[in-house]
């Protein structure tokens, strides 16, 4: 692996700088993207009481006609394709400015990792408070469940983001096929696992899913699509809408596009294709949305926080759920039209809390705390070998909390397996800089 990241360092062909510039597009449709988020998931907590005792549960699970409502407000493929988008610019222009693929990791991890360990080791807090005020151990067990579901992203994002320099590089020499050949793989794990009724099959899909859809976004970063017409792409984009629906009929799939999440299905690469094709055709008239100077503040600052908004509104949400349990008697049925008819005032409610909880964790995130963070992985240009141990850390700590979320106990080992990340990065750039100082010495 390292060799293959101080490989895809080099290229054959000169990098424009400009493409480090940020799409103002690209920007407004990840605000948008986040915000749907959450306020689905807003839209999935359920709190009710049955028999004397606090039930929390997915609201959505219930709701007949969530299957058809998730082709349209279901975002991750596209959040990855406007992953990769980033990702690509990011990289090559930092590869034209003779930067490594270890200086990118560790940019990246700068970014990514801190707000994440503040929201696990926050979480740790809670439940354990939970616990030693005698709250039911089942309720502590389903709220550290649902706190842990959203966090799949995290670690399959650290992965994506740790090949982004080998993706790259196979992007630049053989495009048609790596991309064919992430979907195709993913298209035969969908057809093994329906052969063989064994779903844990699927889970190798976690990678080749979201690489396809990362690799979708280097197609828009490099500028290639911007050559194809818009017939082409709508031709594409309706392609692609009914081979996932061909996927789905012939059962390899499921309709419901956030059931398909678990495991990941080779359809959330061909609703990616769909959207990403969909975004390029109205890229002109985002961009001139994008524009308005209310709008750029706003996508200016949800992009500034967006691994901080989406770390911590899970535990926004919880706790709002929680909080709501002191009145039990005024909490509608899900689903009842008492249920419904609340909903924007708990998204409102949801919207204020998490601004305002976003607000103090960002404080800690530019404060004293964060600088210690980020000389970890700033200064010393780091060694590939170290970089990759400190992402597969990162990745441990969130599959540990994945797994095992709904006790209390592993979160607070998770928050301290992604600080040993950190520490990781840490030790690969002072091997580093003790070398380079080697190397100076007559």
């Amino acid at each position: 692996m390292t060799t293959m990241l101080e490989r895809a360092t080099t290229t054959t062909r000169a990098d424009a700088v400009s493409r480090g510039r940020r799409d103002a597009s690209v920007d407004l449709v990840r605000a948008l993207c986040l915000l749907v988020v959450v306020g689905l998931h807003a839209m999935m907590v359920g709190v009710s009481v049955v028999d004397g005792a606090p039930v929390i549960e997915n609201a959505m699970d219930r709701w007949e006609g969530f299957p058809l409502a998730s082709w349209v407000v279901q975002v991750m493929p596209l959040f990855f394709v406007l992953g990769g988008f980033s990702a690509h610019r990011q990289w090559t222009g930092m590869r034209a400015r003779d930067r490594t693929a270890a200086d990118y990791l560790a940019t990246r991890l700068r970014r990514l990792l801190p707000p994440v360990i503040g929201a696990v080791a926050v979480t740790a807090l809670s439940l354990a408070a939970l616990v030693a005020a005698g709250v039911p151990a089942e309720l502590v067990g389903e709220a550290g469940f649902r706190l842990s579901q959203p966090l799949w992203f995290m670690g399959v994002y650290l992965l994506c983001t740790l090949l982004v320099p080998v993706m790259v590089r196979m992007h630049e020499v053989v495009r048609v096929r790596t991309t064919l050949a992430l979907a195709g793989a993913a298209l035969g794990i969908d057809v093994l696992r329906a052969a063989t009724g064994v779903d844990a099959i699927g889970f190798a899909n976690l990678l080749l899913v979201w690489l396809s859809a990362q690799q979708l976004g280097f197609w828009i970063a490099d500028g290639s699509v911007d050559r194809w017409s818009r017939a082409v792409l709508l031709r594409l984009g309706a392609g692609a809408l009914a081979l996932a629906i061909a996927v789905c009929a012939a059962g390899l799939s499921t309709p419901d596009l956030f059931q398909a999440l678990n495991p990941p299905s080779v359809v959330l690469v061909l609703l990616g294709v769909a959207q990403a094709a969909a975004m390029v055709m109205v890229r002109d008239r985002l961009r001139r949305i994008a524009g308005a100077r209310v709008v750029a503040r706003a996508v200016g600052a949800i992009n500034a926080r967006a691994m901080t908004i989406y770390s911590w509104h899970m535990l926004v949400l919880i706790g709002l759920a929680g909080a709501s349990l002191v009145s039990p008697a005024l909490l509608p049925e899900p689903l009842s039209d008492a249920w419904w008819q609340s909903r924007p005032l708990w998204l409102l409610a949801v919207g204020v809390a998490t601004i305002a909880v976003v607000r103090m964790a960002g404080v800690l995130e530019t404060g004293a705390l964060a600088a210690r963070i980020a000389a970890t992985v700033e200064g010393a240009a780091p060694r590939a070998a170290g970089m990759v141990a400190a992402y597969l850390f990162g990745a441990a700590g969130v599959l540990a909390v994945l797994v095992f979320g709904s006790l209390p106990a592993v979160w607070a080992v998770a928050a301290l397996v992604l600080g040993a990340s950190l520490m990781v990065a840490r030790g690969a750039q002072l091997q580093r800089a003790s070398l380079r100082r080697a190397s100076v010495v007559p």
